[in-house]
């Protein structure tokens, strides 16, 4: 199943009920092979899946900017931390620096990241699907098969490969 952007929400929203209950179950029992099985549905997602047909994840939400991502990203624009910081980004309500608007600043109109090869470490990881341990970030979990269609087939394909 390719779900289309314009039906994610409501997708996602249907099957919200049944997938909290999964990843509750999930963080309880979380199996032995869980970490293998995810980085296997990640990949061969991410196979026949190209961000750049979608990039809602760039238009919808920002990330969170680590200080090691300030650093590298202000050193390739040759600013100073502060400068890049006044500039773009903002403290949120939970003391974390993000966007100061979305869509992302650094998305062209191809879909492409102007700053790519020095993006915050959170769209590296993106959607997170790959991530060890991933029983622990089930609450970002539920809220990324919202908005990411690659996302919402892993979830989908994860209950069937490993049904609780």
């Amino acid at each position: 199943m390719k779900p289309q952007l314009n039906e994610l929400g409501k997708l996602a929203k249907d099957k919200h009920i049944e997938n909290k209950k999964y990843f509750d179950k999930l963080k309880k029992k979380a199996p032995k092979n869980l970490d293998y099985v995810m980085q296997d549905l990640h990949d061969a997602e991410f196979k026949r899946t190209d961000c750049l047909d979608c990039a809602n994840c760039c238009k919808t939400t920002g990330p969170l900017f680590t200080s090691a991502d300030i650093e590298r990203i202000s050193k390739h624009f040759k600013q100073k931390p502060q400068q890049f910081i006044d500039q773009y980004l903002r403290i949120d309500e939970d003391n974390d620096y993000v966007l100061q608007s979305v869509p992302c600043t650094f998305l062209e109109a191809d879909n492409k990241c102007f700053i790519y090869e020095v993006r915050p470490k959170a769209c590296r990881e993106f959607p997170h699907t790959d991530r060890k341990k991933f029983q622990q970030i089930a609450n970002l979990t539920l809220k990324n098969v919202q908005i990411c269609p690659a996302a919402f087939n892993i979830v989908e394909k994860m209950k069937e490969k490993l049904p609780l």
